[in-house]
């Protein structure tokens, strides 16, 4: 049971089903209930009538503040439900359901219109819905309603309909990535170098407005004594895109406006200015959303790597050296990325990641489309070419085919795509499609007067083996003839003084992944071959086998083979590395490193050990090129930056050390907080803990920590999925009791939603409450402190047991509704605060409230008296 069940709970009614829940009753055939009063043991003659009790499922009239549970699924916010009597029949009640929340009940649109009203408006009539039923549970403080599925829009386990989404508050965001390195070199260089990149915005209702920034900072000094004045800087700053999105959730869509990067599911992207709409493929339930890319790698050392796109930093974090691959780019990206290893020795590594293109396949008797139009424009923000159009669709024809298509074209290039997909059920999905282009040069081209036409084909398919919990994504092979050509290259072409080379002719790519639970085994694959009209081919591939297994008392040993190629502008790097690791301890690894290949042969020793759930080292000692090396990274998921440190010492070669930091600072009217980021000016949680500094919360990731007004930012959150957090209840700062724990979001793109904890901080105390005329507050009055948190209810003989007690505060106690008296507490605080601490209330306004008599508690409590003496004192009982 939540633990604020009892705090939220308000009447006589909930006192007296609480008392009768364990005791004597037999039912009848008409589902009523008898109880025995003779149980209840009352002052007086006082009678209590429970007649209305016997009825099934009853619920005394009245306001409860209660959570909603919909077929088995909880709704994000708590709702306050008003129980009316039914006319004519007083011994039954029915609950009130208020338009707000109807409205995150999901049901379908046609139902919405013709649902009815009652009561002004206020409640739903639920008479017409058949099959509709509701239950008040207040032992669990839960209204439970059951739906029949046809009335409702599609859900799981993870997903909301968009009725539930959250566009979250208005604020400002900014997030940033930075990573400093320094090398000296023996007899060589100092270099330091610092790059950056990051995102600031505002988020107004549904828009999201943002600008990207990228910098690099490197400094260059020469240790040769015959050059010792001999040093260079190079810096950069710049802006390098501004744009604007909201969600239209009624058409499953995305408006976008602004400088941005065509995204197409059939032609290839590039950059312009302009506007969009399309289907957001992250609207769509999970098993329905697109493809994204996985960047794949070996570093040879620690290492920094960048994933670029035309220019523009998409991504970039420093990785240990090994085998590494990045999955948290997000599945709007399309198009080819260019990837940039950067070793700590000095070495570069790039190539080129064409991302895969899943089936643009939809679900029958829908649409997905996407429309964009405007000016493409270069790095420097810089227009080029004329004003262009384009479109896509593809619709959903019944029995698993999709029809799709689409057009993109300005004043002297024109392209059209035509396309068949079918799902094929228990054998994946598969689509076909071919793209023809015509492109016209003017004299002052370097193909001077004349037209091209050309013809790409292209065949992708797609499938998720869930009994063998793998998947494998075929998508190109794709056929370009010598005269077609893509807007990007054309654009390219336009504005060159030679023709164009890389022309591309045929590109496919693999990518597999399984892991065999029996054997015990698991195979990774990414594979990628290009070849060109006026070029040598391209072959890039990842491809790692590993087997874990136990020897003798050791368990869960691990051994893997990666062999790699990563090829670009003809230089070529291979190898192969191999890994053998084994547990040391509960949360350390011991393992075995080796990498042979293209570059200089090295072999590793290492020692891998989780701290904690947020932090890691490695610490790792081997030759490289024959010399002795000693490498360290640290790793810290913090609550204010993700922070991964690295040190290296390579004998006779280099000394170098780096830092990154990946964060970010959001600000609401509700407070703001720094904090770690995911995805730079993507979604976020903003947490209040009702000003308790240090109480950690949990989202997808490692805790984050409020800070001293009682704020926290949960970065790891996923768009339009339903997002959990909650607090570590036993890691709570001594003296702080939460009594709400688990708050969950549905967010839209983007969006800072906020969720609020009931925290309540302070100690605990047993006190004694008494009026002016010396009688004490009615049984079940509310003690609340100044920030109207309930943290009391007064018994029957004016105890009460208090939370959240601070020395010189105020509190007020309420009943019937309304706040009828003050009581403060002593500063400093007695040492022993259960022995009965007698707390005077005093009066608020006018003349003291008259206590009804009639007004009896329904069990009699023996509470031991006490004795009053000057207030605020604490007292012991005789």
């Amino acid at each position: 049971m939540p633990e604020h069940s009892f705090l939220r709970l308000r009447g006589l009614s909930w006192w007296i089903a609480l008392a009768i829940s364990g005791s004597p009753f037999y039912a009848l055939a008409d589902d009523t209930i008898q109880f025995d009063a003779r149980f209840l043991e009352l002052k007086g003659n006082t009678k209590i009538d429970l007649g209305r009790f016997s009825q099934k499922g009853y619920v005394e009239p009245g306001k409860y503040n209660l959570q909603v549970h919909v077929n088995n699924q909880s709704l994000p916010d708590e709702y306050d439900i008003y129980w009316y009597a039914v006319e004519n029949n007083p011994d039954k009640s029915y609950a009130c359901l208020p338009p707000e929340l109807v409205a995150q009940l999901g049901f379908k649109e046609d139902i919405t219109k013709n649902l009815q009203w009652i009561r002004d408006g206020q409640c739903l009539n639920t008479e017409p819905l058949n099959g509709m039923e509701m239950t008040g549970d207040l032992s669990q403080s839960v209204l439970v309603i059951s739906l029949p599925q046809a009335y409702l829009e599609y859900t799981d386990s993870e997903w909301d309909p968009p009725s539930r989404w959250d566009e979250g508050i208005p604020g400002l965001i900014a997030d940033y990535s930075i990573n400093a390195q320094t090398r000296h070199e023996e007899g060589g260089d100092d270099t330091n170098d610092i790059s950056g990149n990051g995102t600031v915005g505002v988020n107004v209702g549904p828009w999201r407005l943002r600008a990207d920034w990228q910098s690099d900072y490197q400094h260059t000094r020469s240790n040769d004594d015959g050059d010792a004045n001999d040093s260079g800087t190079q810096k950069n700053w710049e802006w390098s895109r501004y744009y604007a999105w909201r969600a239209l959730p009624s058409l499953k869509a995305k408006l976008s406006l602004g400088e941005d990067y065509l995204n197409s599911d059939i032609f290839d992207g590039f950059s312009y200015i302009g506007g969009s709409i399309s289907t957001d493929d992250q609207m769509l339930p999970p098993n329905l959303r697109g493809y994204a890319p996985d960047i794949s790698g070996v570093a040879h050392t620690t290492a920094k790597v960048t994933i670029t796109q035309m220019g523009r930093v998409l991504y970039e974090t420093q990785v240990p050296a090994g085998p590494f691959r990045i999955q948290d780019i997000g599945d709007s990206v399309s198009g080819t990325l260019h990837v940039r290893i950067e070793e700590q020795n000095g070495q570069v590594q790039e190539y080129d990641v064409s991302t895969a293109s899943m089936p643009f396949l939809t679900r029958p008797g829908q649409v997905r489309y996407k429309v964009a139009m405007g000016r493409p424009q270069n790095w420097d923000h810089h227009v080029e070419g004329s004003f262009f159009s384009g479109g896509e669709a593809s619709w959903g024809i019944a029995n698993g085919w999709s029809f799709y298509g689409g057009a993109l074209a300005d004043e002297n290039y024109q392209s059209a795509a035509i396309g068949l997909g079918r799902d094929l059920a228990l054998f994946g999905a598969l689509a076909f499609d071919v793209t023809h282009s015509r492109t016209r040069f003017d004299d002052n081209s370097v193909y001077g007067n004349k037209t091209l036409d050309g013809n790409s084909y292209r065949v992708s398919y797609a499938k998720d083996f869930d009994e063998l919990n793998s998947r494998v994504t075929f998508a190109g092979y794709r056929f370009s003839e010598k005269n077609y050509m893509t807007m990007s290259e054309y654009l390219d072409a336009n504005n060159a003084d030679r023709a164009r080379t890389g022309n591309d002719k045929e590109m496919y790519t693999v990518t597999y992944n399984q892991n065999f639970r029996d054997a015990r085994v698991s195979v990774y694959l990414n594979y990628s071959h290009h070849t060109y009209w006026d070029r040598e081919d391209q072959t890039n591939y990842n491809m790692m086998l590993s087997h874990y297994f136990n020897m003798g008392s050791i368990r869960n040993m691990s051994v893997s083979l990666t062999g790699y190629r990563y090829e670009y502008d003809n230089n070529a790097d291979k190898g192969i590395y191999l890994s053998l690791s084994l547990p040391w301890g509960d949360s350390s690894t011991i393992s075995y490193n080796g990498n042979y290949g293209s570059g200089a042969d090295s072999s590793q020793a290492s020692l891998y050990h989780r701290i904690d759930d947020a932090s890691h080292y490695t610490v790792s000692t081997g030759t490289s090129e024959n010399h002795a090396s000693v490498d360290g990274y640290y790793s810290h998921d913090g609550t204010m930056a993700k922070v991964d440190l690295s040190a290296n010492y390579h004998e006779g070669q280099y000394t170098s050390a780096g830092i990154s930091l990946q964060g970010g600072a959001t600000l609401t009217a509700h407070g703001g907080a720094l904090h770690r980021t995911q995805n730079m000016g993507g979604t976020r949680l903003l947490i209040d803990a009702d000003g308790v500094a240090n109480v950690p919360v949990e989202g997808n990731g490692a805790a984050v920590y409020t800070n001293m007004f009682g704020k926290a930012v949960v970065a790891d959150v996923n768009d339009y999925y339903r997002n959990q957090a909650y607090i570590d209840l036993n890691n709570l700062p001594e003296n702080a009791e939460a009594t709400q724990s688990v708050v969950q979001a549905t967010l839209t793109e983007g969006a800072i939603g906020y969720r609020k904890f009931a925290v309540i901080s302070g100690q605990k105390a047993m006190a004694v409450l008494r009026l002016q005329d010396g009688s004490h507050p009615p049984f079940g009055a509310e003690v609340k402190n100044v920030n109207k948190q309930q943290v009391g209810l007064v018994d029957d003989e004016g105890n009460v047991y208090l939370a959240g007690v601070k020395p010189g505060e105020r509190m007020t106690v309420s009943w019937e509704g309304e706040s009828h008296c003050d009581i403060s507490l002593p500063d400093p605080l007695p040492d022993d605060l259960f022995n009965g601490l007698l707390l005077p209330c005093q009066q608020i306004g006018g003349s003291a409230p008259a206590i009804s008599h009639d007004i009896q508690p329904v069990i009699q409590e023996q509470t031991q008296q006490v004795t009053p003496m000057e207030p605020p004192m604490s007292v012991s009982s005789n």
